[in-house]
């Protein structure tokens, strides 16, 4: 017998950081390796240095970009890591974007906390500077989606199409005959942009996430919500601020936003898409266009429909358009990026309207607005919050609890061990008793760096 030892590293009783340790009889690898993002005391876990020896890691293998599943890649170059990071080719390459955007915003916010003095520490120091998102990037090796990987003699991986983002897989490793199935993120079967998720046939551990382990998506009209703000916008001469993440998400909106004028459902209102990050995930559409079931002509069409902002000094420009507008920017939880400076200026006007998709993470300024917040801390200044805070949950490209379900019905064998992350407490909680009573599983909620023995 064989004994395989898995560290959880993140997303342990929290839904952001997912980085999985496992130690083998033949090598050591990670299974993605994400940020913390949200509250200030997970936060402040992305500097601790990692309780392994990162010098032995042999391999990190990402199920998807978003950066709470690859935000931390650098650091762990910083701690001596030097082996390969596998995953499909869209993986890497959302991957590679949303590293160097993340080191550009750690770079601007150290220095904007330096010149301002409002950091405790002196001088402030950014996460990881571009530099070092660089030298990550030339680690990166693709793999062919469903095709095994062989890593060593008795270790083997291979990724299977997920939904979620464009390049998302979960993926199904073979130690010692053994297949260990983690989840990463499980999209949804019904997707504008992207078709079904695949489903595992066999997992004797499984580790899945369970974002949405304690609830269904509301059956919302999506267009006829979107058409009445956007139309509501127009008659109140205000703007209409979607806080919305880079992948996937912002691409969604804009093709539905497109389709809702071809349909004439609204009018050509301006749209401005402010998210450098962004621009650059749709170029991944356009070089991977098998992962997605938009034609080229859509694509093209639909990119055509909006401004595309490419600088800071455009960004002030449509501050100051007089026009009613829609502006969708980064980041989606409201923890950075362009939109904050959209919700500087325009928070605190009554003609205003911010639309949350998808979820909001413990912690996050996009949480602190869903549950009506009247002020707001931006840039380390309070904003009285007087425009209208609405949100679509329908938009979010998690799988739901009955999607999460489903997921797993496709499973031949009861697995050994199921262990739930990616979720808040209630989440874990309320999912873990769902498996239990649906399926009689044996059900493990793990603690954050929890060691976990397994004979294989």
């Amino acid at each position: 017998m064989n004994t395989v030892k898995i560290q959880f590293l993140g997303a342990s009783g929290t839904v952001t950081g997912s980085k999985y340790y496992v130690e083998t009889p033949e090598l050591n690898l990670m299974v993605d390796c994400g940020m913390f993002q949200g509250l200030k005391e997970l936060r402040i876990k992305n500097w601790d240095p990692l309780p392994i020896n990162v010098t032995q890691l042999d391999c990190v293998l990402l199920t998807h970009g978003h950066l709470d599943h690859t935000g931390y890649l650098p650091r762990l170059l910083k701690e001596g890591f030097k082996g390969q990071i596998l995953g499909t080719s869209p993986t890497l390459a959302i991957t590679s974007i949303i590293l160097k955007d993340s080191a550009k915003i750690h770079e601007e916010e150290a220095e904007k906390a330096n010149k301002e003095g409002y950091s405790k520490h002196d001088p402030a120091l950014p996460f990881y500077t571009l530099k070092e998102a660089e030298r990550t990037i030339q680690l990166f090796s693709s793999v062919e989606n469903n095709e095994w990987v062989v890593l060593s003699p008795n270790v083997r991986f291979r990724t299977k199409y997920n939904g979620h983002i464009i390049g998302a897989t979960f993926i199904e490793l073979e130690i010692f005959e053994k297949r260990f199935v983690f989840s990463g993120d499980v999209g949804r079967t019904e997707d504008f942009l992207l078709a079904p998720p695949e489903r595992p046939e066999w997992a004797d551990y499984l580790f899945i996430e369970s974002t949405y382990g304690n609830k269904n998506h509301p059956q919302e009209d999506v267009e006829a919500i979107l058409a009445q703000l956007v139309n509501k916008t127009i008659h109140q001469k205000g703007n209409l601020i979607i806080p919305s993440f880079a992948v996937e998400r912002l691409q969604s909106l804009m093709y539905q936003l497109w389709m809702l004028y071809k349909k004439n459902k609204i009018p050509n209102i301006p749209i401005f898409v402010d998210s450098p990050m962004g621009n650059n995930v749709l170029s991944v559409f356009e070089r991977f266009p098998t992962w997605h079931k938009l034609s080229l002509k859509e694509y093209h069409s639909m990119c055509d429909h909006v401004n595309i902002i490419s600088s800071y000094k455009e960004t002030w420009e449509t501050i100051d358009d007089p026009r009613p507008k829609i502006v969708i920017a980064g980041s989606g939880m409201v923890t950075g990026g362009r939109v904050l400076t959209y919700l500087k200026q325009l928070i605190d006007v009554e003609s205003t309207i911010v639309l949350l998709v998808g979820y909001q993470a413990e912690g996050t300024r996009g949480k602190q607005l869903l549950e009506g917040a009247h002020e707001l801390k931006l840039f380390g200044k309070y904003y009285p919050v007087k425009a209208k805070i609405e949100h679509l949950e329908s938009l979010s490209a998690h799988a739901d609890q009955s999607g999460l379900l489903h997921w797993v019905e496709a499973l031949k064998n009861v697995p050994e061990k199921v262990f739930l992350v990616h979720g808040e407490p209630t989440a874990l909680d309320t999912f873990r008793s769902k498996l239990v009573y649906e399926h009689n599983w044996q059900v493990h909620i793990p603690k954050l760096y929890e060691t976990i023995e397994l004979m294989v």
